[in-house]
């Protein structure tokens, strides 16, 4: 016998208009049982089988609403490939290479074990294998790694008051690239096209400064990167910040940026304080990030017939950036990356 509540619970399932038409088939087998009609007889009404409604008025009487609001689980067809084979091929992914190559892909490790490549797929997937990806790393042997670290980490944190803090870097031997043919603009169904091979017209350098507070970037386009062009650089830098302020700069361990002629310009401007990032740890310069975007969107892509047509395209993107600038936020701390770097070390010295 159903109460109350479960009676109306079935029949907004049997009237429902969004309710699937298999769960409200199954409601009315309850509700006529209920209603004090045999199997037979639900089965003539409905035009179904005896054996379903057999079926669903047991499994509402066991389980109540659950029993019938979704299928019972089905033991699908029984595995073909047995653990030890699986643990085979994942024990090959882990510690062995095919033959005069450096790395499997499920061509070769199917090859190797007399499974199909859909087989080797699935396997490696289950195990989170990727044995034709490799990710970069690079750790710092600085003996002052930690300082430095501290040090950088703190002015983008917590920068000093009353002063600016620039990530500042050179993107050298920018090429430009001019393509030997004209491309296809994209359209729908198609992506745009160039050609693969391309014609040389010079070289330009990048210097820029990025303002960690603002995200403004402050620019230079040299044809060199020498010690001369860093200096130039760096009056440029003083002739836009406000007077009277501190400088901080971060730079990375490039030669140009601790020559003799570049320590004794910092003498004689005792406003500007220079921060070194740890070797090894170019990651740590901000604006590395701000590279990266603009590789992607003003270079990578680009054909130019010209030097002065490649300086003319980094120029209008850093002047389109400032117009609307954001700066990076730096969100990892020096003990969480130092905690990081203590793992791979241990990781390291156990290989």
């Amino acid at each position: 016998m159903l109460n109350e509540t479960q009676r109306q619970q079935l029949e907004r399932l049997r009237r429902g208009r969004r309710v699937p038409v298999r769960l409200a088939e199954r409601a009315a087998i309850v509700l006529h049982a209920a209603d004090g009609l045999e199997n037979q007889q639900i089965a003539q009404v409905m035009g179904i089988s005896r054996y379903k409604v057999s079926r669903w008025r047991g499994r509402y009487a066991a389980g109540g609403l659950s029993g019938i609001e979704r299928d019972a689980p089905r033991p699908g067809r029984k595995r073909r490939i047995d653990d030890q084979r699986r643990a085979a091929v994942v024990r090959k992914a882990l510690r062995e290479k095919p033959d005069g190559q450096t790395h499997w892909s499920r061509a070769t490790m199917a090859a190797a074990t007399g499974l199909s490549d859909s087989t080797i797929g699935r396997i490696w997937r289950e195990h989170g294998l990727q044995p034709h990806r490799v990710e970069t790393f690079k750790l710092s042997n600085d003996p002052q790694f930690v300082e430095k670290l501290r040090d950088i980490i703190g002015l983008y944190v917590t920068p000093p008051e009353h002063a600016i803090v620039l990530s500042c870097d050179e993107k050298s031997q920018i090429q430009a690239l001019d393509r030997t043919q004209p491309g296809l603009p994209i359209k729908p169904g198609r992506c745009g096209t160039m050609t693969h091979d391309y014609k040389r017209h010079g070289t330009a350098s990048l210097f820029a400064a990025l303002n960690v507070l603002d995200g403004t970037i402050i620019s230079q386009c040299q044809r060199r990167h020498r010690h001369q062009e860093w200096l130039k650089f760096l009056k440029l830098i003083e002739s836009q910040v406000p007077a009277g302020q501190d400088v901080h700069l971060i730079c990375d361990n490039y030669a140009t940026h601790k020559h003799p002629k570049v320590r004794a310009w910092a003498k004689r401007h005792p406003r500007f304080y220079f921060h070194f990032t740890p070797t090894g740890a170019l990651w740590l310069n901000m604006v590395e990030r701000f590279f990266r975007d603009l590789s992607d969107k003003a270079i990578k892509r680009g054909s130019f017939y010209h030097v002065n047509d490649l300086i003319g395209a980094i120029t209008e993107y850093i002047n389109q950036h400032n117009e609307n600038p954001k700066p990076f936020i730096w969100t990892a701390s020096a003990t969480d990356i130092l905690a990081k770097v203590k793992r791979a070390r241990r990781v390291l010295d156990k290989l």
